[in-house]
């Protein structure tokens, strides 16, 4: 299956999490919510619904009883009252790259028209709205020098990557994105729009970030920008019969550097297509990522040498880089291709943790994953946000991300395989998860094991007290009554 090819995709297996029930609409009272927004509605059966509500992630087809396309907070508050006085839950989707499941019945709001982006280069702060994409704020930031806490794709959306914790490239150099947040503006189950931050509103403020979309829909975030004095990066692809070489050679060379560097090592199987270049194409090979973003770039360059003789290097090469190019290191898909994934985190990686991941996902083994990563962490991510935050994950010392195609060929076989994989290093775990990295979740339960006891309880305090009746019900959801 290539990865520019978009097949039907079978559908994520239903839930407990999929538990919407459409409501009877009204037409007057549709036609009284058209009136009030400025962006499109429509109901089931509309023409346009469909495109409206398209996901990235192709595996997701919603079916919602309402969409609306806000274009403005004033149109979220409008749609999020409507909700509540009605009985349906609120979905939201900006670019629709998570495997989160069909929104069916609910009321689904799309922010991708709200596009405002506002950098303040004196405070290095950036205010943007809920439907923006990181490219335009990585654009924005290198005007001034500047550089968000972006994901290895820009092609993400910014609130729900952020509010989600954020994990990046500069991740260990400046923590998660979710600790640069200076503010939040959101519209709560009640529709009404707040500005929330550390003064104000500090338990929400502190569960919002890292608590995904279970509070609110957030119509703006402000957070602050990095100067980043010298970025050397890039990437090594390194043919397949080396990964045990390759991979062993980074656990014992990655924990050796300074908490300036971010790195990944990933086994990627490529699909034979003219998109790829030709030493890649239809090959499975060690991807192995890396990013600088300190003082001196020739300690940058000198810190990935090791790595250079760890095999043979197909493809690639590290060297300066601009913040406006760090797609570069990942190199993930930008097409729309339907996707089933889950992660993990683990407190250690020994010799016999990668023997394990090679065994399970490795060169050698016959399975059908785009991907099998193990990404470092520590330094920054290790440390509490200057403002703490509900971020699970800190004590971990790396995580582990499998993808799969979601077709449906292999709907049955990708899970499986995916979770098989997973399965293998249990051993060498570490307790919860990474919000963003949950991939296919089976109820709010699992979602809630992402944090230690006392955080998940704060969490469901929280949840309790701004969405007691669950409005925001789908997705990553916790559960407000009964908890």
């Amino acid at each position: 299956m290539s990865l520019t090819e978009t097949p039907a995709a079978a559908p994520l297996p239903r839930t407990p999490l999929d538990d919407a029930v459409p409501a009877a609409l009204d037409p007057a009272a549709v036609a009284e919510l058209r009136g009030r927004v400025h962006g499109p509605v429509y109901v089931a059966g509309d023409d346009g619904m469909a495109a409206e509500v398209a996901a990235w992630n192709l595996a997701v087809t919603h079916t919602p009883a309402v969409a609306v396309g806000a274009t403005c907070a004033a149109d979220v508050a409008a749609a999020v009252s409507f909700a509540a006085a009605h009985g349906l839950p609120v979905a939201v989707q900006a670019t629709g790259h998570g495997p989160v499941r069909n929104a069916d019945g609910a009321l689904m709001i799309t922010t991708r028209r709200m596009q405002g982006v506002a950098v303040d280069p004196a405070r290095r702060t950036a205010r943007v709205e809920a439907g923006v994409k990181w490219q335009k704020v990585v654009a924005a930031a290198a005007e001034h020098g500047l550089a968000g806490l972006c994901g290895s794709s820009s092609d993400v959306g910014v609130v729900g990557y952020t509010l989600g914790g954020g994990l990046g490239p500069l991740g260990r150099r400046h923590g998660f994105a979710a600790d640069a947040v200076v503010s939040v503006e959101i519209v709560t189950a009640d529709g009404v729009l707040r500005t929330v931050c550390a003064e104000t509103e500090p338990e929400l403020f502190w569960a919002v970030r890292g608590g995904k979309g279970n509070f609110g829909v957030v119509t703006a975030l402000e957070f602050e920008l990095f100067r980043v004095p010298a970025l050397v990066a890039g990437g090594l692809f390194f043919a397949g019969r080396d990964a045990a070489a390759v991979l062993h050679a980074y656990r014992a060379w990655a924990p050796t550097l300074p908490e300036e560097v971010g790195t990944s090592v990933a086994v990627l199987r490529l699909p034979p297509v003219e998109e790829l270049p030709p030493p890649l194409r239809g090959q499975t090979v060690v991807h192995l990522r890396y990013v600088y973003a300190g003082e001196d770039p020739e300690l940058g360059t000198a810190l990935v040498a090791p790595m250079q003789a760890a095999g043979e290097v197909l493809l690639g090469g590290v060297g300066p880089m601009p913040t406006t190019a760090l797609d570069a290191v990942h190199m993930d898909p930008t097409d729309p291709m339907p996707g089933w994934e889950k992660g993990m985190l683990l407190a250690e990686l020994t010799e016999e943790t990668v023997d394990a991941f090679l065994a399970a996902a490795g060169p050698d083994v016959q399975v059908p994953l785009v991907m099998a990563e193990i990404r470092q962490m520590g330094g920054a991510l290790a440390r509490p946000a200057r403002v703490p935050d509900a971020v699970p994950g800190r004590g971990a010392a790396w995580s582990v991300f499998v993808i799969g195609p979601m077709v449906p060929e292999l709907a049955e076989v990708v899970p499986a395989v995916g979770r098989g994989v997973l399965a293998a290093l249990a051993p060498w775990a570490a307790p919860g998860g990474m919000v963003n990295f949950l991939g296919d979740v089976s109820g709010p339960e699992e979602v809630l094991a992402a944090w230690d006891p006392a955080s998940a309880e704060r969490l469901l305090a929280v949840k309790r007290a701004v969405d007691p009746d669950d409005v925001f019900s789908t997705g990553y959801a916790l559960r407000g009554r009964g908890a």
